[in-house]
């Protein structure tokens, strides 16, 4: 049990740390990436909760689309990293840690596509959603904020 336990916990640790220090404005960059994805989110309507209730009505194939070519340049992406031993910017080792499957995976989907369905949000562009005027969706944020602290509050208790 312990050292299951340990594994579960070893899941858990991030291995691409980077083990650099820059100074505070070095990540302005990050923040001016997030907002020209969020200006492509809202443009493309990724974050119209119309498009997300037409995605789970199966009316439209524009959130499949979507979602589909994110998963495919994941993919490649994930396939050039491995293949040619792609390093950070500041040349440190990107490395991939194995993923294990375990049933508490289709009960977590499950419930985050429910959610998803239900509020037409998804953690992603919730930030967006708000930025756009959508203010009630501040309350999404908070249930998927607390939904989080349940998750890890519960997380060595629940079946895996």
């Amino acid at each position: 049990m312990k050292q299951e336990k340990e594994i579960r916990h070893q899941d858990s640790i991030c291995t691409n740390e980077s083990q650099l220090h820059h100074k505070w404005y070095h990540n302005l960059k990050y923040m001016m990436v997030g907002i020209l994805f969020g200006i492509i989110f809202v443009k493309a309507e990724i974050i119209s909760w119309f498009r997300i209730q037409e995605m789970f009505r199966l009316q439209s194939f524009h959130m499949y689309g979507v979602i589909g070519s994110a998963v495919l340049t994941g993919m490649i992406s994930v396939l050039i990293i491995k293949k040619f031993n792609i390093k950070t910017i500041y040349g440190e080792k990107i490395s991939i840690a194995p993923k294990k499957f375990n049933k508490g995976q289709i009960y977590g989907g499950l419930i985050f596509g429910f959610g998803w369905a239900i509020t037409g949000a998804c953690p992603g562009p919730l930030f967006a959603q708000i930025g756009t005027g959508a203010f009630a969706v501040a309350i999404t944020l908070l249930s998927a904020i607390f939904g989080t602290w349940v998750y890890g509050y519960f997380r060595e208790k629940l079946p895996h």
